[in-house]
């Protein structure tokens, strides 16, 4: 277990299922941490897009980077890979406690994704929406093959995060799809570690509070103004909930929403290209905290990958929570909305934005809990 006294730690347990209605979300009294990833990625391809054409530097990104094939996991099962400009990518964040991130709590068997958004990037790369799918969504979860080449057999009513966990990134991707009838081009992972060694060597993150935060559970405590995050502090925010919005979980969506924005902003005015040093740990960071699928595993496919993205600013990414109601059956769980969550795929699917119609009986977009952070 965790030290309580130890600065943002997570409690391992899982919340407990309650038998109330429907209204607000109760607070379990157990949450796993979110890690927001799908900068990292871009980071990566910016700094190594600088130094690639060192060999030694090549050489050794290209060593850190891990790849999963994805295509090969699903074979032909899959939606059409529509080929009109536009790119789809999974980005997860794991909260496996094995390893370095065992100070987080105890590891209970598998790593569950515990932040999963589809970014869609627009034709022309000029612009992107952000769907985040909460991890406590119940959905028709398909049979997939974990990675000892086990069937493991798919059921309904089964909570979105389960996927990665009883069949890793391979089955999460499949769960999307079936979910979306969306391709995805891309899979993006990060972890505990690489998220708080990432903010750390960018020197933090600079972020406005609009209220003080003092949450005990994610002991993250921060007075109204303006602050530098450390990676430990940054976790810390995309943690925690108890003390911003009414506490629940899809509040914290939002605060996470509101962190990526201010972190997007700061890697595109970090200035590392000034700085070798901060160049090269910064790309050797980013590389070894990321799991790609494997078209994204090389320096190269980074490059060209960062490339695409690079226009893209924090204005430009509109974000949004997969329309879902509160179970009434428990609360500690969502229904997703289908005929709502049908209109978001469907604009998704032919490259048009997010209709606000889709959005406007979502427990997922209510609230405050996103104003409570900003950029400086």
């Amino acid at each position: 277990m965790p030290d309580e006294s130890s600065p943002a730690t997570t409690d391992p347990s899982r919340p407990t299922r309650g038998t109330g209605g429907g209204g607000r979300r109760r607070k379990p009294r157990a949450k796993r941490s979110k890690a927001l990833v799908i900068t990292a990625c871009t980071a990566a391809g910016l700094v190594v897009l600088a130094g690639a054409g060192a060999g030694f530097l090549y050489f050794k990104l290209n060593g850190n980077l891990k790849g999963v094939d994805i295509n090969a996991a699903l074979g032909p099962d899959r939606p059409a890979n529509v080929d009109n400009g536009s790119m789809d990518i999974l980005v997860l964040g794991s909260d496996s406690r094995s390893g370095a991130n065992a100070k987080y709590g105890q590891d209970g068997g598998g790593a569950r994704s515990d932040t999963a958004m589809v970014v869609h990037v627009y034709k022309g790369h000029r612009k992107a929406s952000v769907v985040s799918i909460p991890r406590d969504t119940l959905v028709t979860r398909p049979t997939c093959t974990d990675s000892a080449g086990n069937t493991v057999a798919g059921g309904s009513q089964q909570m979105f995060n389960t996927a990665y966990e009883v069949g890793g990134p391979a089955c999460a991707v499949k769960t999307v799809e079936k979910m979306s009838g969306i391709r995805m081009d891309h899979y993006v992972e990060v972890d505990f570690s690489g998220f708080k060694k990432l903010i750390n060597t960018l020197g933090g993150v600079d972020i406005t509070t609009q209220q003080a935060i003092d949450d005990n559970k994610s002991h993250l405590h921060l007075a109204a103004g303006k602050h530098t995050l450390t990676g430990e502090q940054a976790l810390g925010l995309v943690r925690t909930r108890h003390a911003v919005g009414d506490g629940s979980d899809l509040g914290r969506i939002q605060l996470q929403q509101a962190f990526m924005k201010a972190l997007i902003n700061q890697i595109k005015d970090v200035g590392v290209f000034t700085s070798p040093k901060k160049l090269y740990d910064l790309a050797d960071t980013a590389t070894s905290a990321v799991t790609t699928d494997s078209e994204l595993n090389s320096v190269n496919e980074l490059v060209g990958f960062a490339g695409g993205l690079k226009g893209i600013g924090a204005g430009d990414m509109k974000m949004v929570t997969l329309p879902v109601q509160y179970d009434p059956a428990d609360p500690n769980r969502v229904l997703p909305l289908e005929k709502a969550g049908a209109k978001v795929w469907a604009a998704l699917k032919t490259d048009q934005p997010v209709p606000a119609s889709a959005l406007k009986g979502s427990a997922g977009d209510k609230g405050s809990a996103g104003s409570v952070v900003t950029s400086h």
